[in-house]
């Protein structure tokens, strides 16, 4: 479907929960963030019916994030729903692999098409120092099950004030020993105004935005920078989509009501 600038909305980004297993130094604030109750986070039910709808008004690329999807109990299932919905050609999972390893081939029979690891270093002291207390060995582990699973994988590098071109490098060339791709992502925040262009791959500049994203706690979100939303209508999912496609803006602000770190990759 078409936004108000013409622009062909078809991705639907999923964030399952806003609970992480790690700290990193780019996502979380020191003191955590504020998390929502049990009781407020959307059933995996009613999260398949957000993108039976959605496909239904022609998105075809879901991916499931968090905080880190993989803390959220049971999230197979949810695998399997989503892979079972007619209009669904892609679903992806955007994680930081440390809990990867025993679910991936899991993951892949039921339907998972790709996963995104965030890896920023090689050093596993760099790698704890980044993520407060991760271990590199268990990411790396989930990147080969990943692969072993017949899974695509695309390493998501967040470029640092202090990352260096030997790390660059080192990753370029980790990530053709075990057939992966890779991406650079500028480090950022939610709470300045959204800036294209540069250097780095993503985020994506306003013009090619073609998502929208559903927040834990059932908001549909058009814009990430913004603090705007449309709360998904259980009795209208489509109109609720359709609202929230509309409030789309022309290019992103600045939001003063989320952390990275509630709303993952």
């Amino acid at each position: 479907m078409l936004d108000s600038c013409g622009r062909e909305i078809r991705y639907l980004r999923i964030s399952v929960t806003d609970r992480c297993n790690l700290r990193c130094v780019y996502c979380m604030p020191v003191e955590g963030v504020t998390l929502l109750r049990h009781d407020e986070i959307l059933s995996f039910e009613k999260i398949a019916l957000v993108a039976r709808a959605a496909a239904g008004l022609g998105f075809r690329k879901f991916r499931l994030t968090g905080g880190e999807p993989l803390a959220r109990k049971g999230l197979p299932a949810l695998v399997s729903m989503l892979a079972a919905v007619p209009g669904v050609e892609t679903l992806a999972m955007t994680t930081n692999g440390t809990l990867l390893e025993p679910v991936a081939a899991e993951l892949a029979a039921r339907g998972l098409n790709s996963v995104n690891v965030s890896l920023d270093t090689l050093d596993p002291a760099r790698y704890r120092e980044l993520t407060r207390g991760g271990e590199l060995a268990d990411a790396l582990a989930g990147i080969v099950s990943s692969r072993e699973a017949g899974l695509p994988v695309k390493l998501n590098v967040v470029a640092l004030e202090d990352s260096t071109e030997k790390e660059f490098v080192e990753l370029r060339t980790y990530a053709a020993s075990v057939g992966a791709s890779m991406q650079f992502i500028a480090r950022y925040r939610l709470d300045e105004e959204k800036r294209d262009g540069g250097e780095w791959d993503r985020p994506p500049r306003c013009g090619d935005c073609d998502r929208i994203r559903l927040l834990a706690n059932g908001m549909l979100r058009p814009c990430l920078h913004g603090s705007f939303g449309e709360k998904v209508d259980f009795g209208d999912i489509e109109g609720s989509i359709r609202r929230a496609v509309a409030r789309k803006p022309v290019h992103g602000h600045a939001c003063a009501d989320l952390e990275i770190g509630q709303i993952g990759g």
